[in-house]
């Protein structure tokens, strides 16, 4: 009889608790809605701000340099950080659902060719960074997956993430971001179809091919609100840490589309010159930023007249060939393996660069 009761106890109680945490998560989406409207709002007032604050307040004249640059600068500033904000706020909660490790169970088993195209697809909505790409590249060596799989990860996970096409979408219309997309997702696939078939295995790290696969830890599942906190931790680590590469990226954006006449630029980057796009994947390389420090130069180029195909290879070569990457990208690879990755994938950049400034 007691045992009976404890039990009706515990129901009884368990059921106020459930209805407790569904109230909180409407609560929870409603100001979610409301913060979204908001920022809506906040958004259609960036230009006229940026006007006025140009021209009216600081009373420069539109037609100067100085006048362009600085508006340039309050303009994009506030749009690329707000569009950073939304998207990494979204894109966590859909990141709380594919983690690493599904990930490596998902690829783990697949055809070489369809596991190209998934890894590369995959590469886009999965947590990725510079720090994260060697523990990344030996988690997929020992759950069995091919190198050349793991390549289309690697490749398609900086170059087309979520970050770079928002703000593309935001800057430049959805044309240029489908393009964007298509062509970076074809340049993982096939980059890693071919080093797959260069049988590059033994050119990865010894200590790396000895790491035997073990079995993924268990991860807890997670509630909607756990995935709304693990969305704003996401802002908190992805914004904390690329704010100032945008920032930087947009001061460079507003002095080219201020100061650099369009003539100029336009005959260093334009279409007619063959060494365009060979001169940008190199200046590309050095250079330590990423999507979203990089996207403000690209639309300050475009904006002067510099050709499609080459600014898209600036961008891919500064994105997917940064010279940090290869730095540590060199604990698990050797130097022949790495010469080899940015061969192949140089030359899948110089064949779009080439490509879209003879087609557009």
């Amino acid at each position: 009889m007691s045992e009976r009761n404890n039990l009706s106890c515990a129901c009884e109680g368990g059921a106020p608790k459930a209805a407790k945490g569904e109230t909180g998560v409407g609560r929870i989406l409603l100001l979610q809605a409301l913060a979204v409207a908001a920022w809506y709002v906040l958004y259609l007032q960036l230009l006229p701000f940026s006007n006025w604050f140009a021209y009216g307040l600081l009373g420069l004249d539109p037609a100067s340099h100085l006048g362009s640059a600085v508006q340039f600068f309050v303009y994009d500033t506030p749009k690329v950080l707000m569009l950073l904000l939304l998207v990494v706020y979204g894109v966590g909660i859909l990141r709380s659902f594919v983690t690493v490790n599904w990930t490596r169970a998902f690829l783990a088993g697949k055809r070489e060719s369809a596991g190209n195209v998934l890894a590369a697809l995959l590469g886009v909505v999965t947590p990725f960074c510079s720090c994260s790409a060697v523990p990344l590249f030996i988690g997929f060596m020992t759950a069995g997956i091919p190198l050349g799989v793991t390549f289309s990860f690697l490749i398609a996970a900086p170059m087309v993430n979520e970050i770079a096409l928002v703000l593309l979408y935001g800057l430049l219309g959805w044309k240029i971001a489908a393009l964007y997309f298509a062509t970076g997702i074809s340049i993982a696939v096939v980059a890693g179809w071919v080093m797959g078939r260069m049988r590059l295995e033994p050119y990865v790290e010894d200590w790396v091919r000895e790491i035997r696969a073990g079995e993924a830890a268990d991860e807890p599942n997670m509630t909607w609100k756990d995935r709304f906190t693990y969305a704003l931790d996401s802002v908190r680590d992805i914004v904390g840490r690329v704010w100032k590469y945008v920032v930087l990226g947009i001061a460079v954006g507003a002095a080219i589309h201020g100061y650099v006449p369009e003539g100029q630029l336009a005959g260093i980057m334009g279409s007619e010159a063959w060494w365009s796009v060979p001169l940008s994947v190199l200046l590309g390389i050095p250079m330590y930023t990423n999507a979203a420090g990089v996207i403000p130069v690209v639309e300050a180029l475009l904006g002067k007249g510099a050709a499609l195909g080459t600014t898209l290879a600036f961008m891919m070569s500064v994105i997917a060939l940064s010279f940090p990457e290869m730095v540590i990208l060199r604990k698990v690879l050797k130097p022949r393996l790495i010469a080899a990755f940015i061969g192949v994938v140089g030359c899948g950049i110089l064949i779009v660069g080439y490509l879209f400034n003879a087609v557009i």
